[in-house]
């Protein structure tokens, strides 16, 4: 039944000069609009926070004053009402707030206005528990060199400014036709036929390059079951690691035992040699001089390629997964907690740091929460279906065979060996982690946070637990690394023996 969904649609651009000086000028205007937008609504609420003051000060108790202090806080129609009316014209020779508003699209104002509005709910949705997940800051302004330079044009579908002029040039209101680096048949043809919308389109800049992504409205026809392919390969385990990007409990080539494993590419390491000499000679130049701005400029590109590398490897990795395999298991893995720093605090200083940071750099480069996040859409675009294994399921520590149990296994320790004479099983503990992550992850329906409801976690339930860590508390993590306790090896049932409680579990 075919289904409408929205896509988006990435294409590289290849802008002239003159060209890119106009991006540039957009991204500029939209940074702009948003800071003008997030100090209207800083400003009301230092009216509020200076009223309750007032209030508490003549003896009203401060939760009384702060239900009796209303002072609205401005939103996109009222910053944009007010704007018109201060914000001058250079064609008329009109001073005001910005007389070049008629040089960019209006849209890169409308967008601001928008975003900005998301991140002042975000944090009050924050703040009051309704919504779920890290804690959302108050929000910053933006500053030019350190936010990202992109915005957002939309258009009128009935009468669209945003549309491809061939397959090598994307149409923007106010910048013209723009070359792409790449073919864009793909979505030319899907227009043509009418089965895709442009929505909008979002221009970014990443190193030296522009971006642009287009979001369309496709009409498709969305598998609701696996191909026979799929069926027949059945359930893949997929244990992400250092070592290995992914260990699998099945190969991706049935024939090919080989690719059993996938290497890790260590992006990092890769480029360390050369963003060392970058980063020295930047660390060398003078503040505000044009060779800063220069070895600046070669930072950011060569972290911008690292970052492309990594993100390309992820998707070659997850398409295999989606497109081989009826049921792609993962495990719902904690990284936030995973990669927190050892340093601890002056009254209890932590130990090798240094190693503990290392780590946690390999862990980031492998980047785990962005391949289960590409398999979490991927899986519904291919008729395939995700299974997340409990986070504190032992999965390392577990005979995949007879349900044994070692809580002595170090990281050190690379094989697995069974200690139950009737078993015996021994094999590299990465695979006996996948094949445990096979057998025992449970289907996952989560959907792909949008603009109304959060992602909920792979079991269905809110992400924010319902006790608040404590201060100084640091997070769970996954598997000992630690001496080893008093807890002698089990024989038990891995399906049978309930979930561990944090302190019980043993810790990555």
């Amino acid at each position: 039944m075919p289904t409408e969904v929205l896509r988006a649609f990435k294409f590289t651009l290849d802008p002239t000069p003159a060209q890119a000086e106009a991006l540039a000028r957009h991204a500029g205007a939209a940074r702009w609009a948003f800071n003008h937008a997030l100090a209207a609504k800083v400003a009301a609420h230092e009216r509020w926070r200076t009223e309750v003051a007032a209030l508490v000060a003549h003896g009203v108790p401060e939760a009384e004053a702060r239900k009796r202090t209303r002072v609205p806080v401005p939103t996109h129609p009222a910053i944009k009402k007010a704007l018109n009316q201060v914000k001058g014209d250079s064609r008329k020779g009109v001073d005001g707030v910005c007389p070049w508003w008629h040089e960019v699209s209006t849209y890169c104002f409308q967008s601001a206005f928008d975003d900005a509005d998301r991140a002042w709910r975000n944090w009050l949705d924050s703040l009051s528990g309704k919504r779920a997940g890290r804690r959302v800051g108050y929000p910053r302004f933006k500053k030019k060199g350190r936010s990202r330079d992109s915005f957002r044009l939309h258009h009128d579908v009935k009468k669209p400014t945003i549309r491809l002029a061939g397959y090598r040039r994307l149409r923007l209101p106010k910048i013209g036709e723009v070359r792409l680096h790449d073919s864009g048949k793909r979505l030319a043809r899907l227009t043509d036929r009418g089965q895709a919308v442009v929505q909008s389109v979002t221009i970014s800049r990443g190193g030296h390059r522009w971006y642009a992504s287009v979001l369309c409205k496709v009409t498709t026809d969305l598998p609701e079951k696996p191909t026979a392919r799929q069926r027949d390969a059945g359930r893949v385990g997929v244990d992400v690691g250092v070592k290995y990007l992914a260990a699998l409990s099945k190969p991706l080539d049935a024939g090919d035992g080989t690719t059993r494993f996938v290497l890790n590419p260590r992006h990092i390491r890769a480029a360390e040699k050369r963003l060392t000499r970058a980063q020295r000679a930047l660390s060398r130049t003078r503040k505000g001089s044009a060779r800063r701005e220069k070895a600046k400029r070669r930072v950011g590109r060569l972290h911008h390629e690292v970052t492309v590398r990594r993100v390309m490897a992820l998707h070659r990795l997850t398409k295999r997964l989606a497109t081989g395999f009826a049921v792609v298991a993962v495990e719902d893995l904690n990284v936030a907690g995973m990669t927190r720093s050892a340093k601890g605090t002056v009254e209890a200083p932590g130990r090798r740091v240094r190693q503990k940071a290392g780590l946690n750099r390999a862990i980031l480069d492998a980047s785990p929460g962005e391949l289960r996040r590409q398999l979490t859409y991927k899986t519904s675009w291919y008729g395939s279906r995700l299974a997340v294994l409990d986070r504190w399921f032992p999965s390392s520590k577990t005979c995949s065979d007879c349900g044994w149990q070692n809580p002595r296994l170090t990281l050190s320790d690379r094989v697995f060996v069974c200690g139950d004479p009737s078993c015996g099983l021994r094999m590299d503990r990465d695979v006996n982690a996948a094949r445990n992550i096979e057998r025992h992850a449970e289907l996952a329906d989560s959907h792909v946070a949008c603009d109304t409801r959060e992602t909920q976690n792979a079991r269905g339930v809110p992400v924010r637990p319902a006790v608040p860590r404590g201060r100084g508390r640091g997070a769970a993590k996954r598997e000992d690394t630690g001496p080893p306790g008093l807890v002698p090896p089990q024989r038990s049932d891995p399906l049978a023996f309930p979930h561990q409680r944090p302190e019980q579990t043993a810790l990555f």
